[in-house]
């Protein structure tokens, strides 16, 4: 489905009909990451998932970067005009620094967080100039490098070899995204806010989900995330690595459907 919302043609899907669960991929992703979720989405339950604004089939904008106050925005939006007062909020790495945006902007339409292989604080001032590096370089060379880049560190070490398609899926996905659209998005995340101080202000069920094996956003990091979120949830999937929900989608959608079955 597509609308202009927020000034801009924004693309989702949907399944299911009841209380809301949004799904925010991460970078440098689209909304397919989720059609496992969607299709594990419990009766009783919507599942939407988005593509952020110059990914997948939404629109860009001609913002210098995409904050994930400005994904926020367009997210909130789309949940206005869906009708959508409060909905559970899932997101994958960079989809959790905009649930964590959300938060932040829109408390009274977050009921919910599912916080996946992401983390709260910000970018200290290496891993800056690294995306800074990285963003230099796509605008120079394209989005293979950070494809390339990508493909070496977002799996469990076995993933490639024992789940070839998911590794090949994942790549087709983030070939699609376009150069400008990478370079936009890690100026945003650069630039980003540390949420950590927030944490001990969430009071609606949370999830914390992490792969054993992420080596972007390591699961000591995560389990820290957890223990400052009153009340949260941890689970931590084996054998797994930085995409999660689609290394491991029954351990992942176990632990989705207990936490909305609390609602």
């Amino acid at each position: 489905m597509k609308a202009t919302i927020n000034g801009r043609e924004l693309a989702w899907e949907e399944t299911g009909s009841g209380r809301t669960i949004l799904f925010l991929h991460g970078f440098p992703f689209n909304r397919q990451l989720w059609y496992n979720q969607l299709q594990a989405v419990p009766p009783g339950w919507r599942g939407v998932a988005m593509d952020l604004r110059g990914f997948g089939e939404s629109a860009p904008s001609d913002d210098p970067q995409y904050t994930m106050d400005m994904h926020a925005d367009d997210a909130a939006a789309l949940l206005t005009h869906l009708r959508v007062r409060r909905a559970v909020i899932c997101g994958l790495s960079m989809g959790g620094y905009v649930a964590f945006a959300m938060h932040r902007r829109y408390p009274s339409m977050v009921g919910g967080l599912i916080l996946a292989d992401t983390r709260a604080t910000a970018d200290t001032e290496q891993e800056k100039q690294n995306r800074l590096q990285l963003v230099q370089r796509v605008r120079a060379e394209g989005g293979s490098v950070v494809v390339d880049s990508m493909m070496q560190k977002l799996f469990a070490p076995a993933t490639p070899y024992t789940k070839p398609k998911v590794a090949e899926f994942v790549r087709g996905m983030m070939s699609a995204t376009h150069p400008e659209s990478m370079a936009r998005a890690l100026l945003g995340m650069a630039a980003r806010p540390d949420s950590e101080p927030g944490l001990r202000n969430i009071n609606v069920p949370t999830l914390v989900i992490v792969g054993a094996e992420d080596q972007i956003t390591p699961r000591g990091q995560a389990q820290l995330m957890a223990r400052a979120i009153p009340g949260s949830q941890f689970e931590v999937i084996p054998e797994a690595g930085h995409v999660s929900n689609l290394e491991a989608p029954e351990i992942f959608n176990e632990g989705m459907r207990r936490l909305l079955a609390s609602f």
